[in-house]
This record gives structure tokens, sequence and C-alpha cells, in this order.
């Protein structure tokens, strides 16, 4: 009896090519898979470090933006304190200014009302006489140059009491420039008659001038 031969599977229909298969399909997806994870795990992080890039400089120009309108505001306050405390000290510099002039001008109408006030009392002690010597003084002086003493002298002359005198003569003092009363009395002379210096120096105070009006009057007309 001939023994069969054993006939030989193909490779395809043995059981552990197909586990075999099955192993390196598995492998395949699993490789594939994990590469796709980790593509997408890669994206994720390059797209979260953008987004944080992006906040942070915005966050930066937010910060900057806030300081540069805080530095700016703070100036604007500096500028109007400054500017305020300026306009301040402008007022009170003006009130002060505008204090210390009324303080020299009622300082100033005192002082007037209270000469008035004298000058008053004065020829109210005077009384008429003494009205009457100021009158005849000013109206000398009107007409011709005098000197103190010579002006005194004719009021004596004329017979007015020596108050009534020192009452006109005090007012005079206030009214007449002796110097230039010598120099009028120097070129009277002059006009008329010839004088040295030191000759019309000597008239002058003959004339009762003062030494210093007589150098004075002299000087004025030989200069």
């Amino acid at each position: 009896m001939t023994k069969k031969e054993k006939v030989k599977k193909p490779f395809y229909k043995k059981w552990w090519v197909w586990v075999l298969a099955v192993i390196i399909v598995g492998s395949i997806a699993s490789g594939g898979e994990e590469d796709s994870n980790q593509d997408t795990s890669t994206e994720k992080g390059k797209t979260s470090e953008v987004v944080a890039s992006t906040n942070d400089s915005s966050e930066k120009a937010e910060k900057e933006e806030a300081e540069k309108k805080a530095a700016e505001e703070k100036a604007a306050t500096e500028e109007a304190e400054k500017k305020k405390a300026e306009e301040e000290k402008k007022a009170k510099e003006e009130e002060e200014k505008k204090a210390k002039e009324e303080a020299e001008k009622a300082k100033a109408e005192a002082e007037e009302k209270a000469v008035e006030e004298a000058a008053e009392k004065k020829a109210e002690a005077a009384g008429v006489e003494g009205a009457n010597a100021l009158s005849a003084a000013r109206g000398y002086i009107d007409y011709t140059s005098f000197s103190h003493e010579g002006l005194a002298d004719q009021l004596s002359f004329e017979g007015y009491s020596q108050d009534a005198i020192n009452y006109a003569m005090e007012i005079m003092d206030t009214e007449v420039d002796w110097n230039e009363q010598a120099e009028l009395t120097a070129q009277s002379y002059l006009d008329y008659t010839s004088f040295s210096q030191s000759g019309l120096v000597d008239q002058l105070v003959f004339d009762g001038f003062t030494n210093e009006q007589a150098q004075h009057g002299a000087h004025f007309v030989f200069q």
C-alpha cells in the first residue's frame, strides 16, 4: 500500500503567519498614533508659546501705556500746582504792595493833615497881624529879591510884632529858595555896577544872606 505524501499548506494559511501579521499591523498603527499624538502635542505647544508671547507683549504694552499715562498725569498735576503756587505768590505780593501803598498814602495824608492843622493853629495864634505880615512878605518877594534876614528886617521896619514876623518868615522858609534869591540879588547888582566876585560876596553877606548863599549867588553870575 502506497503511502500518500503529506501535502504542505501554503505559508499564508499557517496560523503563526497571521499572528505575526496582526502584531506588525498593530505596531504600525500604534506608531502612527504616537507620531500623530506627538505632532499634535508639538503644535499645541507652539500655539501655547505664541499665545503666551502675544499675551506678554500685550501686557507689557498695556503696562508701558499705563506708566506713560501716570507720568503725564503726574507732570500735569505738578505743573498745575506750580502754576497755582505762582498765582498765589503773585496775588500775595500784589496784596502786600497794595496794603503798603494804602499805608503810605494814609501816612502821607495824616502828615499833611497834621501840617495843615499845625498851620491853622499857628495862623490862629498869629491872628490878623500875622496874616498881614505874611501877605506883606509875599508881596515883597514878588516885587524884588530878599535874603531871609533882609525880608524880616523889612517887616520889622514896617512895625510888625516879632511874633507876626516869626510866623510870616516860618511860612516863607517853606515857599522861598534863598539860594535863588541870592542869584537874583547878585545879578541885579551887576546890572547897574561893577563888582569883583569876592566884593559881590561881601555885598550879599551885608544884605543878610549867609556866607554859603552869598558864595552861591556870586558864583552863579560869574560862571
